[in-house]
């Protein structure tokens, strides 16, 4: 194969591999059996198994980097005591430089998979399922990834750009069935770093159970954030709601970067992650209701309906 991608359209060994897909009459899936059963019910089929993904070198985010800054100016005389506030990447930190990488390496990732779909002819993706992994043997390299099943339906009209998901063949059948369909598959992400103030390492030295109280802060800050990045996704395609599928949090310590001279002085990182679903309520045409035709079974009953509706036709 000749010539480098210059990463534009599909990759092309996703390319060879869609087009020998739509060359061989079959397809792929990993769909269970009661998911492709729950699927055909509600008039969609499997066109195959699509996927996307990304390589990306991330700067290294800690101390050198400034991702991670906690933007603590002082002591005392800073004012306010000392305490230490959380600087969230929704509000402008250092660190909502790293979440716009990762948000870039995530859609790049879904694109690529959402090309898949409509070069099969599918209306849209369901099982979706993305991961995010370090690339082998090269530091600072993550591979975003993600990969599920592309569906069609079976009338005639189509969505004017195929729908992403992350429910399973049953969880979509009953979405539709109820009068939704999915959108897009989201990921909401927030990064919140706080200084280990003085407060806070009285807290954790104590002899007493007593609360950490900026820890505390810390956590339900990037959480809180982390729900207002999806909740700003949810309405891009006029999506009504969102579905979650999952959620996670990692903390760390960071040596502080504006008090690095003293070894004590740290930083607390929270990163935030919520996976789920947008998805739109649709209106169906009301279909008539069915009339029930009766037929007395008494044979007086039965001639005195015959006459009645001859004499109605006259």
């Amino acid at each position: 194969m000749s010539g480098e991608w210059t990463g534009a359209g599909l990759p092309p060994a996703a390319a060879a591999r869609i087009a020998e897909l739509r060359g061989s009459g079959t397809w792929s899936s990993a769909l269970s059996t009661g998911e492709f059963a729950a699927l055909r019910a509600v008039g969609f089929e499997p066109v195959g198994q699509v996927m996307g993904s990304a390589v990306y070198h991330v700067g290294r985010s800690g101390r050198y980097w400034g991702y991670h800054d906690c933007l603590y100016q002082s002591g005392w005389y800073a004012g306010g005591g000392g305490y230490a506030r959380v600087a969230l990447s929704g509000g402008g930190a250092p660190s909502a430089g790293l979440v716009e990488v990762l948000d870039r390496a995530r859609r790049s990732a879904l694109d690529r998979m959402t090309a898949e779909c409509s070069a099969l002819g599918g209306d849209g993706v369901v099982a979706a399922q993305l991961t995010v992994a370090p690339f082998p043997a090269q530091p600072n390299c993550l591979e975003f990834k993600v990969i599920g099943t592309a569906v069609r339906a079976a009338g005639t009209v189509r969505p004017p750009r195929p729908f992403t998901c992350h429910l399973d063949g049953q969880g979509f059948a009953k979405l539709v069935t109820a009068g939704w369909v999915p959108v897009e598959l989201l990921y909401g992400m927030s990064v919140g770093v706080r200084h280990d103030d003085y407060t806070t390492r009285a807290q954790t030295r104590s002899w007493n159970n007593t609360e950490v109280s900026g820890w505390s802060e810390l956590v339900q800050a990037v959480r809180s954030d982390a729900r207002a990045h999806l909740r700003a996704q949810s309405g891009r395609w006029g999506g009504d709601g969102v579905i979650l599928s999952a959620g996670g949090l990692r903390v760390w310590g960071e040596p502080c970067l504006r008090r690095g001279g003293n070894s004590e002085q740290e930083d607390h990182v929270a990163e935030a992650t919520l996976v789920g679903t947008t998805v739109a309520r649709f209106r169906a045409r009301e279909v008539p209701p069915r009339t029930l035709t009766v037929m007395p079974l008494d044979p007086e009953r039965r001639r005195r309906a015959m006459r009645r509706t001859a004499t109605d036709l006259r």
